[in-house]
């Protein structure tokens, strides 16, 4: 394992951090709150503008429009991405439903779907849960009807992200009720246009429009459209899942917002001493950077290991599991040190006593928002207990 870069990726970093500063105006960086994810408009524009470099889908094979990039410059470049603020893409088509099309689509497929992903032109969303089969996926109840040169879909769809915003969806659906559960599923790409289909706005905890529910009544849905074989579904959901749980531990960004956790201890307010000097506090802040740095050890032994070998495997395992909990673990902190100037409201009067230092009033707008928004990363994209079941027996063989 190296924790260290050679001269050569120290090279790239230094490249990516001068297009960074050249291409992304200060206006369009974010601070890590709940409502990067808020703005379409700015993610249609970074993608598009990732595309442009030929950097929007890196992580393809280069027949596909990948960069080529080693692992590390991988890492560098997401960590590159976070200390500039950039602003969020949308995973759903590059990093989940991409490599499945790519992987185990047919050629017409490829030449139909892959384009606006490459380009940053279309949005997708996952079609995945629903009422009564969330960790229990295999559960799903939405049905898939053939008839003739086309499908007949019908059921909800839930917690579907950005579903207000794509294009299209890729969606799991039952084909055989016959059969063992994981059996009966297949892989369907559907546009959201599609008459029949009816999306409903879901306004979370942070107060923010990110989910929605999606009714699909006798929607048709062309065979074409199935990805690889019928009711072979389950194996193509496993795979994007995969893909899914390593983006979402994304140490990179919980490093960011650990040093501005940092910060924002070594501040004064206008009503108490910096938290830094509460010996409690202090000694939680540690114990964080400790796991983090934990977590990026982890990550850097992953990344080092030989992409066929079970230690690649098994790095990667708790990474999702240990990111996620970590992200809550600063959030939560990040409240704490705001107080009541975390909750939505204004307030006009706080100022710092001192202008001779930063007040916390400046960092607290969505802090509250990314707390709450986060509490669901130990859910999504497998929970925490399912995440413990599958390093219990793929690891620890139990």
């Amino acid at each position: 394992m190296k924790l260290s870069h050679t001269p050569e990726e120290e090279k790239f970093a230094s490249e990516v951090r001068a297009w960074l500063d050249e291409a992304l105006p200060e206006d369009k960086r974010h601070t890590y709150s709940a409502l990067e994810h808020s703005d379409k408009e700015v993610m249609l524009w970074w993608s598009q503008k990732l595309a442009e470099k030929g950097w929007l889908v890196r992580h393809w094979p280069t027949e596909y429009g990948g960069t080529g990039w080693t692992l590390a410059q991988h890492h560098l470049f997401n960590k590159e991405l976070q200390s500039a603020g950039a602003p969020s893409t949308s995973g759903f088509g590059t990093v989940m439903v991409g490599p499945v099309i790519y992987t185990f689509g047919n050629e017409e497929q490829k030449k139909r779907f892959l384009p606006g992903i490459q380009n940053g032109t279309e949005l997708w969303c996952q079609g995945y849960s629903e009422p009564g089969s969330g960790s229990d996926l295999a559960s799903l109840k939405t049905r898939a009807v053939r008839e003739g040169d086309h499908y007949v879909v019908n059921g909800q769809k839930i917690w579907t992200t950005q579903a207000h915003w794509a294009d299209r969806i890729f969606c799991l659906v039952r084909t055989n009720t016959e059969v063992k559960a994981q059996e009966g599923i297949s892989f369907l790409l559907i546009d959201m246009d599609t008459p029949g289909i009816e999306v409903r706005p879901i306004v979370s905890i942070d107060g923010l429009h990110h989910l929605n529910e999606v009714y699909f009544t006798d929607v048709k849905v062309p065979v074409e459209n199935l990805i690889g074989e019928e009711n072979k579904g389950w194996t193509y959901a496993k795979f994007l899942l995969g893909n899914e749980r390593t983006a979402t531990a994304n140490a990179s960004a919980t490093r960011q917002r650990l040093e501005r956790l940092k910060v924002m201890a070594k501040s004064k307010t206008s009503f108490s001493d910096p938290m830094i000097e509460d010996a409690s506090f202090a000694k939680r802040l540690a114990e964080t950077e400790t796991k983090l740095t934990a977590l990026e050890i982890t990550e850097a032994r992953s990344i080092d290991a030989d992409d066929a070998s079970f230690d690649a495997v098994k790095l990667s395992l708790p990474l999702k599991y240990l990111g996620t909990n970590l992200q809550q673990e600063i959030a939560e902190m990040c409240v704490e040190l705001v107080g009541y100037a975390g909750l939505p409201r204004e307030f006009e009067d706080a100022a710092p006593r001192s202008t001779n230092e930063p007040s916390l009033f400046e960092k607290a707008p969505g802090l509250m928002e990314s707390h709450l928004f986060g509490r669901a990363a130990t859910i999504y994209g497998g929970t925490s207990e399912v995440q413990k079941n599958i390093m219990a027996k793929m690891v620890l063989q139990l």
